[in-house]
């Protein structure tokens, strides 16, 4: 992310990932957090500034909302074309690609990201949406439908609470990210050692945890989303111009990351299996 320096850590990417930073925001944004009153009589902008970082916003969510359009829509092919399907989960080696090249498609958009031009961006968003839908497919072969329509419903209402929350705050959410991002931490660690245990009350604390951690997520990076927006106006950046562009991508990415896991932890949480 552009974002603050201090909260890096809370900005690492899952695939879990997160992001680096764009040096050449880094130093404006150390306050994003402050109260959008605050920033708004800053600015000069008056009511203006947060009509226009609403609209910005909604862009970012547009944006989040077409990768997981890509995602259904590439989970879809995978159960509908045999060929397809073979390929995916034919041969560990294949599920192995596909996730590498997940990963690959993160570390880009998080470390590289000031250096790509704005299509180049988009291209790489919308192929790891893509990939993430092959892998994702093999949740329909899980789970009930009647269980992935419930958690998808759920994730949407609480995606959306969370967001608003988020965007409408004047309270500071820097100290709710780090929680998240140490919680993360926690979740990956017991992940591991679960995975040798196979203990079934650890691995439903997990799931609660996750579920705790990814709602949090979602309004520490609305907010954060809103404060960079003010930042780059505040330095002079044209809404249009590539960096802000690039910025909405990124943040696109960052949200569809939150939903998406949030998503997998409700399903563990409320799924009904075959």
């Amino acid at each position: 992310m552009f974002g603050n320096k201090n909260n890096r850590g809370v900005e690492d990417d899952r695939q879990l990932g997160r992001g680096f930073e764009d040096d050449r925001f880094s130093d404006r944004d150390r306050n994003i957090n402050r109260s959008a009153g605050n920033r708004a009589a800053a600015y000069g902008e008056g009511g203006d500034i947060e009509t226009r970082s609403a609209v910005y916003v909604a862009k970012v969510m547009g944006w989040m909302c077409v990768g997981l359009l890509t995602t259904v829509v590439a989970a879809m092919a995978v159960l509908s074309i045999e060929s397809l399907f073979m390929l995916v989960f034919g041969s560990g080696t294949a599920v192995i690609v596909i996730v590498v090249a997940q990963f690959a498609c993160v570390i880009a958009l998080s470390a590289a990201i000031q250096k790509m031009s704005v299509g180049v961006a988009t291209v790489t968003f919308i192929a790891y949406s893509a990939l993430t839908g092959l892998t994702m497919s093999v949740f329909v072969l899980i789970y009930e439908l009647s269980s992935l329509l419930l958690a998808f419903s759920v994730t949407t209402f609480m995606f959306l609470s969370m967001a608003a929350y988020g965007f409408a705050t004047k309270k500071d959410l820097t100290t709710l990210g780090r929680l998240a991002f140490f919680g993360l931490i926690g979740i990956i660690v017991a992940m591991i050692a679960n995975f040798f245990l196979g203990n079934s009350m650890l691995d439903l604390g997990i799931t609660i945890l996750g579920v705790l951690v990814f709602t949090g997520l979602i309004a520490y990076d609305t907010q954060n989303i809103k404060g960079i927006y003010y930042n780059a106006m505040a330095s002079g950046y044209d809404e249009d111009s590539p960096e802000v562009r690039k910025l909405a991508i990124y943040g696109a990415l960052k949200l569809y990351l939150d939903f998406i896991n949030l998503f997998i932890m409700l399903l563990r949480l409320l799924g009904r299996r075959r």
